[in-house]
């Protein structure tokens, strides 16, 4: 667990961040893809914490799961699949209308190890729009750090607290439905998260070397947040653009 000495004013963000990606290069814990900085960083020991993760009650019960698409999750994706669950990866950066991939266990033909892939899962998964999309029981997001609060930094990008908003504009998840991640013990801060409303805050925090459940209070957004998008981003991203338009089916 990181210790910060600084607690007179509150880090931002991009500090944060910064100091969790030095900190994993200069430990020595970050792994492939390198350098960490401007990912979610993968790091050793992420087998050990997706198989803490699969200790929770919440994973136990969980049929099917929106998983984000990055290094360090492959394990989980992996037990996952090999459970016969259900997976929900999304498209990168939400760059088509029908913005994510199924991956049904019970479809795939052979091994399960090159679905879990981004490239794999566009060969071997179904692409749909969220209106074609079960009721997910589970999310695991990726994260850069996190507290014991329930707060979460992610990469900068926004895009799982996106397409947390989209998944509840289609009521595909619920205020009640659980979130985890899985990261280094080095990636668990002692101290506040700074939060937006947008943000997504987690129920469930797994490392290599333990599995904890936050009771967090942190509030979470109802759906998409209009006033926090720009007219570029909408245009960028086709299911928002149909969803502005009123022309996205929300079933």
């Amino acid at each position: 667990m990181v210790r910060f000495m600084e607690v007179s004013s509150t880090p931002t963000k991009d500090s944060l961040r910064k100091r969790i990606w030095d900190l994993l290069k200069e430990k020595d814990i970050a792994r492939f893809p390198l350098p960490p900085h401007g990912r979610i960083p993968n790091f050793k020991g992420a087998q050990h914490a997706a198989r803490n993760l699969t200790r929770s009650n919440e994973w136990t019960d969980a049929k099917i799961i929106k998983i984000n698409p990055d290094s360090p999750q492959q394990p989980v994706r992996q037990a996952a699949l090999n459970e016969g669950k259900t997976l929900y990866m999304a498209v990168p950066r939400l760059r088509d209308k029908k913005c994510f991939i199924e991956l049904n266990p019970k479809k795939l033909k052979a091994g399960f190890r090159e679905a879990t892939t981004i490239r794999g899962a566009f060969k071997r998964g179904r692409q749909l729009e969220p209106s074609e999309m079960r009721e997910v029981d589970l999310v695991v997001a990726g994260s850069v750090a996190v507290n014991y609060n329930g707060g979460r930094v992610g990469k900068g990008g926004g895009y799982s607290d996106l397409e947390y908003a989209i998944a509840r504009e289609f009521e595909i998840i619920n205020d009640k439905t659980p979130i985890a991640s899985t990261v280094h013990e080095l990636q668990v801060l002692e101290q506040d998260i700074p939060g937006e409303v947008h943000d997504i805050s987690l129920d469930i925090i797994a490392t290599p070397k333990s599995l904890k459940l936050t009771e967090t209070k942190l509030p979470r957004s109802s759906g998409i947040i209009w006033k926090l998008l720009s007219e570029d981003q909408i245009k960028a991203i086709p299911i928002l653009k149909a969803l502005k338009q009123g022309s996205g089916d929300r079933g």
